[in-house]
């Protein structure tokens, strides 16, 4: 009898193949009557590959034994309930960090040249009643980094390959790392040009970009986000956009994505990005790859390889 795991959502092609090779796989989103379904079916399901798992799908499924995220953010599950019913939880981290860095500091160089605008520019026809403008470089300026995480350190490697200064702020002081460490945000956005955040979603860091911060960073000051949209006070960021409170922002995620606050559209200080942070064949295969091998070891009996419950 053949292991049985449910999906939630649509999983990319080449890891909804590995999985029907290995498992018996029931994808709840092409069902009509999924309360029905699931009380009728939902005790023969032993794993969930995806994301996005809450207490109450955990209730209708009483054996379930891991979670299999796709993904290296996991706050869109309850990982507190995953805990106090033994589920196991695992990510897709590492796998992706070079996609998301790569992305990082291409939306970096995009807002500083104002490259998606330049290009609006020669398509429509208005290059030949004068020149473009003149804009920033990245070269020279200190940028502090929300989250020296895996991530968080390509990103500064990179950085650091532009010929700029890195500092970070994180919960506490990482050892063997040679970057200025703040404790305090606003504080180091008050000194740095550039604010890159790449730390966890999640309560603990909801909002943690405010409005003062956004402040802090000023008129000049570049925001980037490839986290979560959550962590940003997105209403004043906008408003700080608009007013020139705020210089610039590139931005990868949104608080509502898909949905985009209309108001940033007709900004041109603004570089706007469809949550693209991972998205090359090459690491959506990987973190495919990854995930399968997670539910692989469980059933196997072996150590998971990305566990975070």
């Amino acid at each position: 009898m053949t292991i049985e795991i449910l999906q939630t959502g649509p999983l990319l092609a080449s890891c909804e193949k590995a999985l029907a090779e290995r498992y018996t796989v029931h994808k709840l989103h092409e069902v009509s009557d999924k309360d029905a379904w699931l009380k009728e079916n939902g005790a023969r399901i032993r794993a969930h590959a995806g994301s996005g798992v809450q207490k109450p799908l955990m209730d209708q499924l009483p054996n379930l034994e891991i979670i299999a995220s796709f993904g290296v953010g996991y706050d869109n599950i309850d990982t507190a309930a995953a805990k106090a019913k033994n589920i196991r939880v695992t990510n897709t981290p590492d796998v992706l960090n070079d996609a998301v860095a790569e992305l990082t500091i291409g939306l970096m160089i995009a807002l500083a040249r104002r490259i998606p605008q330049g290009d609006q520019f020669v398509r429509t026809g208005k290059w030949p009643n004068g020149n473009f403008g003149l804009f920033s470089e990245l070269t020279g300026k200190t940028v502090g980094i929300l989250g020296l995480g895996r991530i968080g350190k390509e990103i500064a490697i990179r950085a650091q390959a532009m010929k700029m200064r890195v500092v970070y702020y994180g919960r506490k002081q990482q050892g063997g790392v040679p970057h200025i460490y703040y404790d305090n945000l606003e504080e180091m956005a008050r000194d740095s040009d550039w604010l890159v955040i790449i730390a966890p979603g999640g309560k603990n860091t909801e909002g943690i970009v405010s409005r003062k911060v956004l402040e802090a960073l000023g008129p000049k000051g570049m925001l980037v986000n490839v986290a979560r949209g959550t962590l940003v006070d997105e209403p004043a960021m906008v408003d700080l956009l608009q007013n020139g409170g705020l210089g610039g922002a590139a931005l990868d995620v949104f608080v509502d994505e898909p949905k985009v606050p209309e108001a940033l559209f007709g900004l041109d200080n603004v570089v706007l990005s469809p949550h693209q942070g991972s998205a090359t064949n090459q690491t959506r295969d990987a973190m495919g790859a990854l995930l399968v091998a997670n539910l692989d070891r469980h059933f196997a009996g072996e150590p998971l390889i990305s566990a975070v419950v």
